[in-house]
């Protein structure tokens, strides 16, 4: 029997399971190879550097968590769906939440940054055309909302799986309204 042929999409493929299951501190060169099935051998042909591999596993990651939010879209309220998925992920996959979104970022220095580096534009549109408010007063709801969402789903990765996910989206939901609320009440002074 012809043995296998290891390729780099296999090994980062291998060391994203094994994050997933336990953690970037759980992807060893060993742990790869025995996922594999080979020596170590191969493994190190990809992994001569571990934090060029961790990027590789945070870019899979990402590919994973924007197939995984996209399958949980509602078109009728992208803003809303968009945030109870991400709190489902931190919730069902909470070694990938904090490997993808607690993570040092070179060249981000504050909460626009990541805001225009982590959001889909698309959304704030939405949220401009559904609220009747100006581009920029529906980007600060938007980032209004990442901020607080990412601080539930955060503690959802601490919680675990238990969690009841009807209660968070209660929560979005309430911190929707009221931040909306208060935007739409500010614009409505601006112009008046």
């Amino acid at each position: 029997m012809p043995r296998q042929r290891i390729t780099k999409e296999m090994v980062v493929k291998a060391a994203f399971d094994l994050a997933r299951d336990g953690g970037m501190e759980n992807v060893t060169v060993k742990g790869i190879s025995q996922k594999l099935g080979c020596s170590v051998q191969p493994v190190y042909c990809y992994c001569s550097n571990m934090n060029g591999l961790k990027q590789d596993v945070i870019e899979y990651t990402g590919g994973y968590l924007r197939d995984f939010i996209k399958k949980r879209l509602d078109d009728t309220d992208l803003f809303q769906s968009m945030g109870i998925a991400h709190a489902e992920f931190a919730k069902t996959e909470p070694h990938l939440y904090r490997l993808y979104f607690l993570r040092k970022r070179d060249g981000v220095t504050s909460i626009e940054d990541i805001y225009r580096e982590e959001t889909d534009p698309q959304v704030a549109e939405f949220i401009s055309q559904q609220l009747h408010l100006p581009i920029e007063k529906a980007q600060q709801l938007h980032m209004n909302m990442l901020i607080y969402n990412t601080g539930i789903s955060f503690l959802l990765t601490v919680l675990g799986g238990n969690t009841d996910i009807g209660q968070i989206e209660r929560l979005l939901t309430q911190a929707k309204e009221i931040f909306t609320h208060s935007l739409i009440t500010d614009n409505e002074q601006e112009i008046t």
